[in-house]
């Protein structure tokens, strides 16, 4: 049965998540502004519906949800680095003030782009994420909040280690956690569907790729195999990160700098000990099995195409190496 268009209000139109649900959502037939800080990394698909104004003026912000009559907010809008202030800014009180002018101008539904890792919050960016999806859902519009697992650009971050000789990096023994990696359009398209199908409105959606969960070692070996190389790993032993961590926090009592790296040494070391994956609070284990998967795009065939450069490197904030 097909629905008619809902016309939406596309913000962090600019990332790339961002730009492949613009994408995802004209080819759905749906009407979409994109208002952006910056024109230049807006493909020229989505360029003829995106606005160069600053959502964070809040004058400017409330002309564009008012005037445009839209039927939905779809909000990709995240920190780039996690660091607390610039999480509590955007992922919270930015989606908060966007919230609120949605109500104010009778807006219907909001999908949030949030993710899995807030299931056991120990980072700012988490907290701020959960304080956001709290208020959405005690809102009076129709909500979505997805909570996609990691993306394939966040996995990407070592083939130019790998090009260069160098071994793959474990934490530990590289099976300390796993992941079911979900593309940028698969994510794109599941996102576009929560305007139209009732079974994705009004609840949290975790959501992954196609199965099955992959650990970092298989991940190393996908992607030498698709570089012609032999495995080679290297194992960085979690303590050493802790250490690391440690020693960041007290130099940072005196110095700005030093907290915030300190506070991205313990976003690292999230990753390198949690799974993303659904959060099984009965057992106290990650599962697999309960993480919902979608689309058909797998990792080993983006880093073929990343080995062969059919597609650039594009992990912006994700480069972690």
């Amino acid at each position: 049965m097909q629905t008619a268009p809902k016309s939406v209000l596309l913000l962090g139109a600019s990332g790339t998540i961002g730009r492949a649900t613009g994408l995802a959502l004209l080819d759905a037939g749906h009407k979409v502004s994109a208002p952006v800080r910056s024109l230049d990394s807006i493909p020229p698909k989505l360029s003829g519906h995106a606005l160069k104004i600053d959502i964070n003026d809040a004058e400017r912000r409330r002309w564009i949800i008012e005037s445009g009559r839209f039927d939905a907010v779809i909000s990709c809008l995240a920190s780039r680095t996690g660091a607390p202030g610039d999480a509590w800014a955007i992922d919270h009180a930015l989606n908060s003030a966007v919230l609120k002018d949605a109500q104010a101008a009778g807006i219907g539904h909001f999908v949030l782009l949030s993710a899995i890792c807030v299931q056991k919050p120990k980072l700012a960016f988490q907290h701020a994420k959960l304080a956001f999806e709290a208020e959405l859902r005690s809102s009076d519009l129709v909500w979505s909040i997805v909570r996609p697992t990691a993306y394939f650009k966040s996995l990407s971050g070592q083939i130019d280690r790998l090009r260069a000789g160098k071994p793959f990096l474990l934490f530990g023994n590289g099976e300390l956690t796993a992941c079911k990696p979900i593309s940028d359009a698969d994510l794109a398209r599941y996102m576009t569907l929560c305007l139209t199908n009732p079974a994705l409105q009004n609840r949290i959606l975790p959501i992954g790729g196609p199965g099955p969960a992959i650990t970092p070692r298989a991940q190393g070996e996908m992607l030498f195999d698709a570089l012609g190389l032999k495995p080679r790993f290297k194992r960085v032993p979690v303590a050493l990160m802790s250490t690391i961590i440690t020693g960041l926090s007290l130099a940072g009592s005196i110095s700005p700098r030093l907290r915030a790296k300190a506070e991205l040494a313990h976003i690292g070391r999230y990753y390198a000990t949690e799974s993303m994956l659904v959060w099984d609070e009965q057992t106290g284990r990650y599962n697999a099995d309960a993480t919902p998967e979608f689309g058909a795009d797998t990792l080993a065939a983006h880093f073929l195409r990343l080995a062969t450069e059919e597609i650039a490197d594009d992990r912006g904030s994700h480069a972690v190496f």
